[in-house]
């Protein structure tokens, strides 16, 4: 997949000692606040899962800093320890993603 213009960042981020994906729920509705989604969307338009702790934002006017910034906020409010890398794309590969039926809105 091939990005023009504004940036796009994915975030990953591990929660010591979450055991299931309940756990990832208040990470879920917090990055979402911060405009990041655990979905990604691909050349043909449609959007797809990532995997569990995984956040794309894309087309967005944010710089790494802030975008890391958003995350580590996101990753605070969950009760748990973490780590977490944020990185930017221009291009992005991926397999067995699953589709989602309705694509990520950004409010």
């Amino acid at each position: 997949m091939t990005i023009t213009g504004m940036a796009n960042y994915i975030a990953v981020i591990e929660l010591h000692g979450a055991e299931n994906e309940e756990d990832f729920q208040q990470l879920d509705a917090a990055m979402k606040e911060r405009q990041f989604f655990s979905q990604i969307r691909g050349d043909d338009g449609e959007a797809y899962w990532l995997p569990t702790g995984s956040y794309a934002i894309q087309n967005t006017d944010m710089v790494l800093k802030a975008a890391h910034d958003a995350a580590v906020g996101a990753a605070s409010e969950s009760g748990f320890e973490f780590s977490i890398i944020v990185t930017g794309f221009d291009e992005c590969e991926w397999t067995n993603l699953a589709p989602v039926d309705a694509p990520p809105s950004p409010a």
